[in-house]
């Protein structure tokens, strides 16, 4: 997990790896070997990107999902939605998977299109997976079903998450904590609580706001 105060360094780090960026100094690697070696296709052909502003197409909810795999059949594609927490809100509507969403899925709450961009991903089985703050703008409702489907596609994958409310990512195996462009802390929750820093500080500001709200 990735996190740290706006503007600290967190998306630019994760655009790195599949190489919207190149890194002034440093090196990514993937399987040991440099990003820089391997083929751009055969490279984003194994990352799936679930952002905060999900990209979604002025068509139909099934073709939204499908562009995760262009050849999925139709219980492919119903197995993704029913994991992302997504079949029941499509099946209740006029035209089930074949209504239309609208230019950047207008007709659909933030909930519901995060949930799209989730069976997206599932269906595209991906081995690396990008979260970048999946669930922050959501209301407590929708990022409930949001995580839960969010903790069924990280299984068995690797998983980096950039997270604004650190709840939904206390069980990473490391939190990486940057500040201005740089790498401050790292380590598992209870130990960054105990080191008393940067992680911390955070940590402790979040649970104020909670009780004081």
């Amino acid at each position: 997990a990735l996190v740290g105060a706006s503007g600290a360094g967190k998306t630019t780090l994760l655009n790195l790896i599949p190489r919207f960026f190149t890194p002034t100094k440093g090196e990514i690697r993937v399987d040991g070997v440099s990003v820089e070696d391997w083929d751009l296709y055969n490279l984003r052909s194994f990352i799936s990107i679930v952002p905060q502003e999900t990209h979604l197409f002025g068509t139909s909810i099934y073709e939204n999902i499908r562009y995760g795999k262009l050849d999925a059949t139709k219980a492919e594609i119903e197995q993704a939605a029913l994991d992302a927490n997504a079949h029941e809100f499509i099946t209740q509507m006029s035209d089930g998977y074949h209504s239309l969403i609208g230019e950047r899925g207008v007709k659909l709450s933030g909930g519901q299109r995060q949930r799209i961009a989730i069976a997206r991903a599932l269906l595209r089985n991906p081995s690396i997976l990008l979260l970048d703050e999946a669930t922050s703008s959501l209301d407590s409702v929708s990022e409930r079903q949001v995580q839960q489907a969010l903790e069924r596609l990280m299984e068995n994958r690797t998983t980096l998450v950039i997270a604004h409310r650190l709840s939904t990512i206390q069980h990473a195996d490391c939190i990486l904590v940057l500040e201005n462009g740089v790498l401050v802390e790292s380590g598992t929750h209870e130990a960054l609580l105990y080191k008393e820093g940067v992680y911390a500080h955070l940590h402790e500001m979040q649970f104020s706001e909670k009780v004081s709200s």
